[in-house]
């Protein structure tokens, strides 16, 4: 995902001047070529990502469309402060970008481990926050993004995730993407747990529906109004905390329609995501999803 971000937000900044991109003394093999094309438009803030995020917030009210780079947890968890009063407060066009979302730098231990951002960030006014499935979807979203001038997050796997698309899907900002049509249960995912969702519904041949929502906020409220009419279940998949993330999302979402009498009964939902714990180990990305119980189970 983190390649398909760089290469998509090299091709924007040859069209779109105002891309300013800034780094937290990191990701030199993924970053190295914007800055050789655009060595007035990088900057590396050095480790100290709050700051980071206050000279972003400079250069947007410069004019600059900022994008922020760093290791998940850094750019967030680190710099809600900043976030939320300089960035937020203010609707200055910087996007947060989070490489090694959920368990990706798994090897790293706790301290890398990115599982809180979506809840922390999707309850601040005036972000946008996106979590695309594959580096398809990433690909699209970027351009988004820079076409958004505001506060925005963007959560990002690390490197090697598969492709979960064959061609690359058409949506807008805030939409969610049908992946496989289906009947009875729709499986709602977000960020990287696609594929695993995806190879689940083939390899037990099930006739459920699959769809992507490559946004947590804003949310797709017609979609879901849909799903939650066509179908008597829905399962949510998501590699980040149970509480405030991307499956509470959609359970507010469908009590406020219900509410709101757009929707005459709810469905029932499953929500598969971490538990309230820390892990204290480390291990591949694929070792902490299984010890966080992120698999889809009939």
């Amino acid at each position: 995902m983190r390649t398909a971000f760089i290469e998509e937000l090299i091709a924007q900044a040859r069209i779109h001047p105002e891309v300013f991109l800034v780094v937290g003394d990191l990701g030199y093999g993924v970053v190295e070529p914007f800055a050789r094309e655009f060595p007035e438009r990088f900057l590396n803030a050095g480790v100290a990502e709050q700051n980071m995020t206050g000279i972003a917030a400079g250069l947007a009210r410069e004019g600059y469309n900022v994008f922020t780079y760093s290791i998940a947890n850094f750019p967030t968890l680190r710099c809600m402060e900043q976030i939320r009063y300089d960035v937020c407060y203010h609707e200055m066009s910087v996007k947060i970008v989070a490489v090694g979302g959920g368990y990706a730098y798994g090897p790293l231990g706790p301290s890398h481990h990115a599982t809180e951002d979506l809840g922390m960030l999707r309850v601040i006014p005036n972000m946008v926050v996106a979590a695309p499935g594959d580096p398809v979807e990433t690909r699209v979203v970027t351009r988004q993004l820079i076409a958004h001038r505001g506060p925005g997050y963007l959560r990002l796997g690390k490197a090697g995730e598969p492709r979960a698309h064959d061609v690359e899907p058409v949506f807008d900002l805030g939409q969610a993407i049908p992946v496989v049509a289906g009947c009875g249960t729709a499986i709602l995912t977000t960020g990287a747990m696609l594929k695993s969702a995806a190879d689940f519904i083939r390899d037990q041949q099930l006739p459920f529906s699959l769809y992507s929502f490559p946004y947590v906020k804003p949310m797709d409220r017609t979609t879901l109004a849909n799903l939650a009419s066509e179908h008597t279940k829905i399962i949510t998949l998501e590699e980040h905390q149970r509480s405030g993330g991307f499956g509470a999302a959609v359970l507010e979402c469908l009590h406020d329609l219900r509410e709101e009498g757009t929707l005459a009964a709810l469905p029932e939902v499953r929500r598969i995501a971490i538990p309230d714990a820390f892990y204290g180990i480390s291990g591949s990305q694929q070792f902490m999803r299984d010890c966080a119980g992120l698999k889809i189970t009939l």
